[in-house]
């Protein structure tokens, strides 16, 4: 049985307000894509039709007509653009909601917008970004340990992450063949139960500059990444050797990969902006739930000027259906 997708409020004083406010609009006609937004009302009423609702149940026969809304109440009401720190509670409990409707089965996937982490901090946010949150949560409700991988998909690529944010000194030392083991397990499973890929072709890049050249560029490839794709072609998992990163985002836009695992945050995320810098998608795999995001930050400046894009969460919105659709397919 189909269930509406669940939007956190984000950053109240940020672009998620506007960006919902215009994919209700853009998708109000696409049941499929229904959604309720947790967070104030007051944030959309102003500008447009806002129904309150008491359950997530109440949402599709709302969703053509108003924007669905679970309030939360006694929330301060920050200017766009300036972002208040009194707001921090209430954005850390839109995050806890969506993520314990969706495990409970009320709403089919989380689509969370931009937060500030630095604005949380001072509410007992304790965790290095949103992903890590969501992750933890569903951990403390499952019981079950978790992995949590970012994918950015844009501009025809999907491309998933080997280190995130740390700095790159860091993350060339990071860097381990049992992680790229369990992190190509995540990807492939991904591909098949969210993307309905039956035998999806991955690609690891290379660290160095040329994949390393068999090592006289550095020895990380034949160390370190080259080890982990041998076992995961043991394991039946079709996926190359390090490639260079100059070429491989050429290749897979031609059909020959499926996926890429880059090995740096900037490695992987440089093409897919490139490309889409609008539309990209941020999904976080490894999870016992779907979870999307918009690949873009809180928006402080475009919240100020009114002009923010939806395009990001309107892709975001789309993916979280898609790859809902294909994991009860396989349910």
């Amino acid at each position: 049985m189909t269930k509406p997708l669940a939007l956190t409020m984000g950053d109240p004083a940020g672009v998620g307000p506007q960006i919902t406010m215009a994919a209700w609009q853009q998708l109000r006609d696409s049941p499929q894509h229904g959604f309720f937004v947790i967070g104030a009302p007051e944030l959309y009423a102003p500008h447009m039709a806002v129904e309150i609702i008491n359950h997530p149940d109440e949402a599709p026969e709302i969703f053509q007509k108003a924007l669905p809304v679970l309030p939360l109440a006694n929330m301060p009401l920050p200017k766009p653009g300036q972002p208040d720190s009194d707001t921090a509670p209430a954005i850390i409990k839109t995050i806890e909601t969506a993520v314990s409707l969706c495990l409970e089965g009320q709403a089919d996937a989380v689509v969370t917008n931009p937060i500030n982490k630095a604005l949380l901090y001072g509410a007992g946010f304790k965790h290095p970004g949103h992903t890590e949150f969501i992750a933890a949560l569903c951990e403390s409700a499952s019981k079950r340990p978790t992995q949590p991988v970012m994918l950015l998909t844009g501009g025809g690529l999907r491309v998933a992450l080997a280190t995130i944010h740390i700095p790159l000194r860091e993350a060339c030392n990071a860097l381990t063949t049992s992680a790229l083991i369990a992190l190509g397990q995540i990807v492939s499973t991904s591909m098949r139960q969210d993307f309905g890929l039956l035998a999806p072709k991955i690609a690891f890049t290379g660290l160095n500059p040329h994949a390393g050249e068999n090592g006289t560029i550095g020895r990380e490839e034949v160390e370190i990444i080259n080890p982990a794709a041998e076992q995961l072609r043991a394991a039946g998992i079709d996926i190359s050797d390090a490639r260079s990163a100059d070429t491989v985002f050429a290749e897979a836009l031609t059909g020959r990969f499926d996926a890429i695992i880059a090995m740096t945050h900037d490695q992987g995320l440089i093409p897919v902006k490139t490309l889409d810098i609008w539309g990209g998608v941020n999904s976080t795999l490894g999870l016992p739930i779907v979870r999307t995001s918009p690949d873009h930050g809180t928006g402080y400046d475009a919240a100020a000027e009114g002009n923010a894009r939806p395009d990001s969460l309107i892709a975001a919105i789309k993916q979280s259906r898609l790859m809902t659709d294909n994991r009860k397919r396989l349910a």
